[in-house]
């Protein structure tokens, strides 16, 4: 895979994060680097767009709330990341793990951390989907004989 398609990999899974596990992910490091705050935690709103069974035309569903956060760390990497919520230190712990993933070899332990979180979220969707395929229901018309 090529650096860009990794690195929208992982900020992904790391917009999908809890707080928790961004914290968790944090300590895998022993302490965060000195990194200077581009544009601090800031809050705004999104439109979300949804389409009709996943393929059908979009339209507009709902405005959700995101938080944003840049920062530089002092290797001149710098940081990124967006976030559902509220939530500004989760913003900015995630914007300096996505300037440390840029700089750290493969086998690092925030790209293990990463890729832990990635089958974490994987194992959730696959059984929310095993879930939902339980209560499907199937519809058909029987056609009476003449």
């Amino acid at each position: 895979m090529s650096d860009t398609s990794n690195r929208q990999r992982w900020l992904a899974i790391l917009a999908r994060a809890s707080r928790g596990e961004i914290e968790a992910l944090a300590g895998k490091i022993d302490q965060l680097p000195s990194h200077e705050i581009l544009k601090a935690p800031e809050t705004g709103t999104v439109m979300v767009e949804g389409r009709a069974g996943g393929a059908g035309r979009r339209f507009n569903l709902g405005e959700a709330t995101v938080t944003r956060c840049v920062v530089r760390l002092d290797d001149g990497a710098m940081g990124f990341s967006y976030a559902l919520g509220r939530d500004g230190r989760k913003a900015r712990l995630a914007a300096v793990i996505d300037g440390l993933l840029q700089t750290e070899a493969e086998a690092g332990p925030l790209h293990g951390g990463v890729a832990e979180l990635a089958a974490q979220q994987q194992a959730a969707r696959e059984l929310a989907s095993r879930k939902s395929a339980a209560t499907k229901v199937d519809f058909f018309t029987m056609v009476r004989g003449e």
